[in-house]
């Protein structure tokens, strides 16, 4: 099974900075919220298609970030994905930010995502379809 290429990428613009001159915490969760539209298309599976397809979309349940080295303005960034748990209605994936110029980790993100009916406004089954496109994305283990 394979892990996630890139799946977005990013400058550091002025009007990230706060007053210390860095990127302010808020635009970090910008950048990987960005970031997931792309992952499912990177996955196989546009919202769209998954709307359309079967009739689910998701919705996220949970975000953790954690902030390990500062980004300046002019940074070019690059966020990177991997699925990181399968569950029966949920998913779990570990994003994280690079500078692409070194590779540096700036920032990481564990996300949590439902599958969501639209017509019952409830959790519902990951589709099989979509199941076995996760699956496929999912690093081996060690």
């Amino acid at each position: 099974m394979a892990e996630m290429k890139s799946i977005a990428t990013g400058v550091v613009h002025p009007w990230h900075l706060d007053h210390f001159e860095h990127m302010n915490t808020r635009h970090y969760a910008a950048f990987f919220d960005d970031a997931v539209y792309h992952m499912w298309t990177r996955l196989g599976t546009p919202y769209s298609e998954m709307l359309d397809k079967f009739g689910v979309h998701t919705v996220t349940a949970r975000t953790t970030t954690s902030f390990i080295k500062e980004l300046k303005e002019g940074d070019l960034v690059v966020i990177d994905a991997q699925v990181s748990r399968i569950g029966g209605k949920s998913a779990g994936f570990l994003l994280s930010m690079r500078h692409a110029d070194t590779g540096e980790v700036h920032a990481t993100y564990e996300l949590v995502d439902v599958f969501f009916d639209p017509r019952t406004r409830g959790s519902t089954e990951i589709p099989a379809a979509l199941r076995a496109k996760l699956e496929a994305h999912r690093p081996a283990e060690t």
